[in-house]
């Protein structure tokens, strides 16, 4: 190589890394945290899932082959194991995937008692994009007491479904007891958990920054009144406070109802230690000179709150929220699985968990697991996404 050809190589290297700096130099912190982010492979792997995860919650209805509740069961398959589609078997190769079919007999064999029997000989092939039950894309609803109350939103009906068979129905995660489908009922189980969650999460997120900003800029009796109301709430027991209101609730609320009213409970309890937070951040950050200046700039406290000192924690805020996320899953999950929080007809990965608590489950239905494997890889995509976001948002842990 000439000497002409290695100077231009060296310059164009230099030029890279004179540019390379620069957009670091230049980047906003958005930025440099998606950069320190992309680094950490564990986050990447727990972002994938978590985004699948959340798609699959917000089309669920379409993912869905039958309707999750009651009137979506097939009577003619409960408690049936996961149909698996397949190409071949003993009686040739099928280009398109099949299932069998299935008949509901009594046998002698099992003391008469209700079985499935499988017809090798009779094949249901799967076909994309079939219509089954309606359902509306958006559907947003809140049945309180009263009608003053009530809220339904929908829009955009359809009957359109990704998958299904030509006769009959399938089932690949199997059925439950009653013949509901569960691979239909994880799906919108995955929704109403991710809901739950959101709504508690955005309850406490409001409610911390106010109060947590309020008592770290004003300080003094006003910061002393609010920390006693902190404290207060984080002393609250959990489990005795929705045991009481479990026993409060009428029986005749919707499932709707007691869905948002949980959701609420959540939001309520779940505050006092963003507020913290902010409070220590905004007792430091109070006294800078930026915050001086907008002072004398005759700006009120709530808008040097909002636009100067909040948004300097933002980072920490985003990494916050996002590991507030699987301990909300996990209050819903917990009450739910002990009977104080959501109930069936309504499709939760807590009221599902409920389910696999019977040993009867445990030898003779395996399938009746599958939610938890969900439920296991909700809560862990959360947490190394929200651990990837800690080491992102931390300016110095990354040295390089």
């Amino acid at each position: 190589m000439s000497d002409i050809a290695i100077t231009a190589v060296q310059d164009s290297a230099e030029l890279a890394e004179q540019k390379r700096k620069e957009a670091y130099f230049t980047a906003s912190q958005m930025q440099l945290i998606w950069a320190r982010f992309k680094k950490n492979k564990s986050a990447m792997a727990g972002a994938f899932v978590l985004i699948s995860l959340v798609l699959m919650g917000l089309f669920a209805p379409f993912l869905s082959p039958y309707n999750p509740t009651i009137a979506g069961r097939d009577a003619t398959y409960q408690n049936g194991a996961p149909q698996i589609p397949k190409f071949w078997d003993e009686n040739g190769f099928s280009l398109r995937p099949f299932i069998y079919s299935y008949k509901r007999e009594r046998s002698i064999k099992t003391n008469f008692r209700w079985v499935s029997t499988v017809d090798r000989k009779d094949r249901r092939y799967v076909e994309l994009f079939v219509e089954g039950w309606e359902y509306h894309v958006i559907d947003i609803g809140l049945d309180m007491p009263g009608k003053a109350l009530d809220f339904d939103f929908r829009m955009l009906k359809s009957n359109l479904h990704l998958f299904g068979v030509d006769k009959g129905q399938i089932h690949i995660f199997g059925t439950d007891k009653p013949g509901k489908d569960i691979f239909s009922r994880t799906l919108h189980a995955v929704y109403t958990s991710l809901a739950v969650g959101t709504i508690g999460v955005f309850i406490s997120f409001v409610l911390a920054l106010v109060i947590g900003g309020v008592s770290g800029y004003f300080g003094g009796k006003l910061d002393s009144v609010l920390q006693m109301i902190t404290d207060a709430v984080r002393t609250v027991p959990a489990i005795p406070l929705f045991m009481a209101l479990a026993a409060f609730v009428p029986d005749e609320w919707s499932a709707e109802l007691r869905f948002f009213f949980i959701s609420v409970i959540l939001g309520l309890i779940g505050w006092p230690t963003l507020a913290r937070r902010v409070r220590t951040h905004l007792l430091t950050e109070r006294s800078q000179e930026y915050v001086l200046a907008a002072q004398l700039c005759g700006a009120s406290p709530g808008h040097i709150i909002r636009r100067h000192l909040l948004p300097s924690f933002t980072s920490y805020i985003i990494v916050d929220l996002v590991i507030s996320f699987p301990y909300m899953v996990l209050s819903e999950t917990a009450l739910s699985f002990i009977g104080l929080g959501l109930k069936d007809p309504v499709n939760s990965l807590g009221v599902m968990l409920q389910n696999v608590t019977k040993t009867d489950v445990l030898l003779n239905y395996q399938w009746y697991f599958i939610p938890v494997i969900f439920f296991m890889a909700l809560v862990l995509a959360f947490v190394f996404v929200g651990d990837g976001l800690r080491d992102a948002a931390d300016p110095y842990s990354d040295h390089k």
